[in-house]
Order: C-alpha cells, then structure tokens, then sequence
C-alpha cells in the first residue's frame, strides 16, 4: 500500500469473449484512486467492444483486494481535488451505475482477501465466486469510517440483516464456506478453477443459464419493515452500550436503515454524505494514525536499516513456569516454537505446565482450537528441571520474579549452559538490564522481552535495548516478535523502560487526589467512561497490591523528586487486603469477580493521609470529569515527554502504540502523545504548572513540555536528542 505504488488494471480479453480485469496493486492489491480509475475504464472498454460478452473481476496473485488504499485517506481529509471529492463518486458512478448497471454481466473471482472496498466492488458483480479459504468481510469501523462504496446497501441484502450488522459493527470477515452459507457468495471451487470457474459462469449469465443478479435491488433476505425497525433499534442500544464514546457506529446504522425505509438509491445517498461526516471525525483520524503507527513500530533506525537478515529461532527456553512464563510459553508454542520450561521443583514446574495447558484449554471451550490441535501444540512443550537441555536453544526468556540477585545468578548460569549464539532475555517490567547482566561477559546478547500480562493474550511486546545489546540480536527477536503475532516497540533501557515508566504516575496522581478529597471512585468511574479498560484503582485491585508497591518503590528510589509517596496501599495490605485475590483491595469481590465499593475504605484514607500530612482541599471534592481526567493523564504525558527526550523510545508514535497496546489507551484516542497534541503543548504546561504550585513537585512540568509550550510546537514533532539511547 506505499504511496509509490498507485497500481494499476489490466484488461485481457479471451477466445471466449470473457474479458478479464485484474487489479494489481502489490501486497494486497489496495484499491487506489488509479486503480478505481483503472477499474472504471477498463469496464468501459470492455462494454464498448464488440468481441466482449462478459466480464470477470479478479486480483493478482492470489488476491481479490484488500479494500481502499489507507494512504489517500490523508489526502481525502484534506479536501483531494478531483472526482473522487465528490460524495458517492465510487458507490454511485463508479460501483452501480458503471460495474452494476453495465449490459454485460460480470462475476467476481475471488481469492485471499475481499475486504472492504474490495468486497463492495465484488458485491457490485452480479455474481461471486470464491475459494473456501478467502476472507471476505467490511472492517471500515476499525478506521473510524463506515463502507462508503455501498457495503451498506448491499451486503444486508445478500446476507440479511442482523448477520450483516454483526459483520459490520464487528468488523469481522467470513471464511468463503461460510460466505457461501450465508449467500454472500454463488460458488466455491479450488483456487486453480477460480478464474476458469467465473468464465463459464458469466457465459452462463449471458447464455441464461444462471441469474443475473444485481444485489443493490434483492429484497428476499431483507426481514419486513417493522421487524427491520426493531433489529435496527437493538443494534444500536448495542453500539450505545458497547462503545458510548464512537459515533461512526450509529451513522453505520442510519445508513443501512435509510435503504431500508427509503430504498437503495436514498441509501446510497445517505452513506455518502455520512462516510464523509466520519471521514473528518477525529475518530478516524486518530485511528488512522494508530493503523500506520502501528506498522512503523518494527523499522528501528540504525538497527533494522542495516541490511540485516534475522537468523531463525528453533528452540526456545522459559525459566519461570508463573503466570508470565506460562503465559509466554503459550504464545510460543501457538506459533509452533518447541519450547523447554524450566522451574526449581516438580510442585513448580507441574503447576506451570498446568497453566499452559490451561491456557490452551480455553481456546477449544471456546471453539477457536480442535482437540487434535490442542495435542499437538501442547506436545511442543517439555519440562525441566536443570540446564542440561539448554544446550542447543536459540533463545532464553527469563520470568522469574523481581529479584535483582536472582536475576544475576540465572544470567550467570545460562551464560555457561547455553550456545554462544542463544539470545539471552529478561522479562522484567521495570529492573535494568544492564543490573541483570552485570555478572556476565555477553553483554551484547542481553536484551529485554516484557510482555503484557495475559501474555498470550495481550498484543504488545517491548524489546529493550541496552547500550552493549547488538542490532542482530534486536532483528532477531523483533522476528521472534511478529511470528508470534505481537506488535513489537524497540525501547532504551531505564526503569520502567517505556510503558510502566510513562505510565507509573496513573497510579500516583491517583492516589494523591484521593488523599487531598478526592472521590476514590468517581476518579475509576471517569476513567473508565474515558475509555480505559478500567481506573487505576480497579488496575491497582487486579494486579495485586504486592507486585503495586514492587514497581512503585523501583519509581519511588529512581525518581524520588517526582514521585507521589502514598502509604494507603501499603497499610491495606497490612490489613491482609491484596486485592482481586484476596476479594478485597479499593472494592469487595463476590465470587465472579464483580465488584463493588467497599464502605470501610475512607478508614485507610484517613489513615494514609494522617502519615503523609495531606490537607483536604474542597475543590478536589468537586472535580469536573474533565479536571479528573486531566489531573490523571497529564502527570502520564509528563513523563512520555521525559521518555522521549532521553532517547528511550525513537518516535512518539512508538509510544502511542505502547500505550494502546500495552495500558488499554483508547484507540479512536490515537494513543497518548496523538491525544495530548490535540489539546496542545501550551494547555497541557499551564494546567501542570498551576497544579504544581498547588500539589507539589509531582506536577512539575518537565523540559521537554516547557520547551514545546514555549515554542507552540507538537510534543510529536522530531526531537534532537543529545544522545538516543537507541
């Protein structure tokens, strides 16, 4: 989809009056404007000659079309002069009045992807052919637009309504088998009888022997108006419910009903003016931008630009079978990596392969893994005891607890059993590298491999590099990172590295409203309507008060002018509180895990606010939703700012994914940096400023922020640093 490629349609004409049109724009042969344009005048062409007596639409190398090219988003938000500025341009001129309308009949012959703007143009055929495997599906909402080539016309009278929604607002492809079911396709046959198959098919539609059918005007599988109506009514109750903060849902929704009330062509007209309304959405602009960001986070100047090849990694060792060893042995194994899981004792090491297998199990309750895949991927795993198999493993992947001299001891060990090529790595969430290798000699194969907890679960990996860690190692395990399906970020080392460090003032600005009268709740309760996954302190519950105050006192030692010393978890945890484990941290647990406020907690405020000499301010009892989330997150784009000028992470964009990915930041946000820069560089300094001089040096601004305020410029713009820790 790079900008240089515009692609381009060939038209080939047969012996049997067929003409062929394949889009080629490589990878995914992404419909450009010169492609749609391509597409439009090869039908032309095709209708105006004689030898042609149908039509076959197909992709290049094995591919229908992954949908609009993503890269002319920019320029259509900026007003992109020309026709295709035009609302409806593509639905209306190009798809139904060119492809569907045309005299001739045309068959989509259709392989790998149809999605998108590649399944609307194949919708726009008069019939489908597909081959079983093909994913066929209108993931628009995922950029914070709606189909806007007619998918949301066509597609509930192909496949009915409520099943049409379900794709739409969910963003989920089908299968070709279950397009077939569905109605969505006509046909299914093996990927070398697509295109021979479609021939005679279109043939057949001239010769009538089979339906000319144009989809914009079937009404057999649309359900009678009134029952429309209710079908259409819960699903937005849903979309309500699900996502309070996102529009482009429910103008999804209008559009789909106005075809239904008013008919195709009105339905037609309305997805055009609000695929425009989404369009310039900040939505879509902030999900674009993570879709992009999201793609650059494996190119590493310096590292990834050197021409370097990955070498393959064939085995892979776990030491710690907890719930992040175990975690991470399952997304190994997924992936098809043998994997050897070492544990200091049989009680250990059964209860981590237990976990594993656990973690496996889930998947076949839910359907997404058969018994016999089950078997197979669980037999990839082998556990031990001592490092005698050590031997030939590519890769180490340490995941004990926080221990720095344990860490020590480990890396000292594996230094004398494993290979002198074996990667190795530590899963540490915030310990320094450099601490953990320092009773090594093979500083340049020390790298971090943090992972999210659910580990098997969670999409990001943060690669940390230290000053020895050599660029063959990084491409290797950004290698290790993309087979197993993680969006990797490659990050400087310091405490916390990227993520835990910008983050750790989540907690701690907190911590310290709720002291000074704040509403312990309220503040979760904001939070969350933000759309994060949930507050700091329903986080602070769900982690666990031990590994809370681990990683606080990391911060608290490192950072002590910047830091917010609480002691309320602390004294909770005196008081046997834990957290979700021991159903009781900031909220009560019943035994599904629901929570609840927990009336008894101000006695632990007070206390807390006893030892830290907190005063009570009144304004903070009276916080707007605005001013909590504020007071929350700017501490949080503080330090990003901090990271960023120390050269921890190269790009901002690098942390917006972090921060996506790793924290739960909304989305249709664009990530924090993306966020913050929509409120400014000015705003964000006076606010931290002002509460600095109210709260203390926990607020302060940094340099960084005050030099961007000064200037007026965007904390995203390219930073000069003195020396990158990349």
């Amino acid at each position: 989809m790079g900008s240089n490629a515009k692609g381009r349609v060939v038209l080939e004409v047969g012996a049997d009056g067929v003409a062929l049109i394949t889009i080629i724009n490589p990878p995914v042969n992404s419909l450009s404007f010169d492609v749609l344009t391509g597409l439009k005048t090869s039908y032309e062409r095709a209708l105006r000659r004689d030898d042609v007596k149908a039509i076959v639409v197909t992709g290049a190398n094995g591919r229908f079309s992954g949908g609009f090219d993503i890269n002319a988003f920019g320029g259509m938000q900026g007003g992109q002069p020309g026709e295709y500025s035009r609302p409806g341009y593509v639905s209306i001129e190009i798809v139904t009045d060119t492809l569907e309308a045309a005299k001739k009949p045309s068959v989509a012959a259709i392989d790998g992807l149809a999605l998108g703007g590649g399944l609307e143009i194949a919708m726009g055929c008069h019939a489908r052919i597909s081959t079983p495997s093909a994913q066929l599906g209108l993931p628009e909402l995922q950029l914070g637009v709606i189909p806007g080539f007619g998918g949301t016309q066509r597609l509930p009278r192909l496949v009915g309504l409520t099943k049409s929604l379900e794709m739409m607002l969910t963003s989920k492809a089908v299968k070709g088998d279950e397009a077939f079911k569905l109605g969505l396709v006509d046909a299914i046959v093996s990927p070398g009888e697509l295109v021979s198959t479609a021939r005679r098919w279109a043939l057949d539609i001239v010769e009538y022997k089979k339906p000319r059918v144009a989809s914009l005007y079937k009404t057999d599988k649309l359900e009678p108006l009134g029952e429309a109506r209710e079908i259409l009514k819960f699903a937005r109750a849903q979309a309500r419910k699900r996502a309070p903060n996102l529009k482009h849902p429910l103008l999804c929704i209008d559009a789909i009903e106005e075809g239904i009330v008013s008919g195709p062509r009105a339905g037609l007209l309305k997805e055009a003016v609000v695929f425009q309304e989404a369009l310039h959405s900040d939505t879509c602009k902030s999900l674009v931008h993570v879709f992009f960001s999201q793609r650059g986070t494996s190119k590493v100047p310096g590292v990834t630009d050197l021409g370097l090849v990955p070498r393959r990694v064939k085995k892979v060792a776990i030491i710690g079978g907890g719930l992040m060893g175990s975690g991470i042995a399952t997304a190994l194994i997924l992936s098809n990596y043998p994997v050897i899981l070492k544990e200091v004792n049989e009680k250990f090491l059964q209860a981590g392969i237990g976990r594993v297998r656990a973690n496996l199990q889930s998947r076949v309750k839910k359907g997404n893994m058969t018994q016999e895949k089950f078997e197979k991927t669980i037999s990839l795993l082998k556990g031990v005891l001592d490092y005698e198999s050590f031997k030939d493993v590519d890769l180490v992947i340490e995941a004990v607890v926080e221990n720095v001299s344990l860490k020590q001891q480990i890396f000292a060990d594996l230094e004398k059993y494993c290979p002198r090529h074996c990667i190795l790595a530590s899963n540490t969430s915030t310990i320094d590298l450099s601490l953990i290798g320092d009773k090594t000699k093979s500083q340049d194969r020390i790298i971090g491999a943090h992972f999210f907890s659910p580990a098997h679960v969670m999409p990001l990996l943060e690669i940390v590099r230290t000053k020895q860690t050599s660029p063959q190692v990084i491409v290797d395990l950004l290698d290790v990172g993309k087979r197993i399906k993680k969006t990797p970020i490659v990050v400087g080392n310091c405490t916390g590295f990227a993520v835990n460090r910008m983050f750790f003032p989540y907690t701690q600005s907190a911590l310290l409203l709720v002291e000074r009268g704040a509403n312990l709740y309220q503040i979760d309760k904001v939070i969350t309507q933000f759309g994060m996954p949930m507050g700091p302190f329903r986080l602070a519950d769900l982690v666990g008060f031990g590994v809370a105050i681990a990683t606080g006192t990391q911060f608290v030692l490192n950072f002590p002018e910047r830091t917010y010393k609480s002691m309320l978890i602390p004294l909770m945890q005196e008081d046997g509180r834990a957290g979700e484990t021991t159903k009781k941290g900031f909220y009560l647990y019943d035994d599904k895990r629901r929570a609840k406020p927990d009336p008894e907690l101000p006695k632990y405020i007070e206390k807390a606010r006893g030892i830290s000499g907190a005063a009570i301010d009144p304004k903070l009892a009276k916080l707007s939703e605005k001013d909590i989330v504020e007071l929350v997150f700017f501490p949080v784009v503080n330090e990003a700012c901090r990271v960023l000028a120390e050269g921890i992470a190269v790009k901002s964009a690098d942390l917006d994914i972090a921060a996506v990915m790793g924290m739960g930041f909304p989305p249709y946000r664009g990530g924090l940096i993306f966020w913050a820069d929509s409120l400014g560089s000015k705003y964000i300094y006076s606010r931290l400023d002002a509460w600095s001089k109210m709260y203390g040096e926990f607020y302060k601004p940094c340099a960084y922020l005050a030099e961007r305020a000064a200037k007026g410029a965007p904390l995203s713009a390219p930073v000069n640093q003195a020396k990158s820790r990349l």
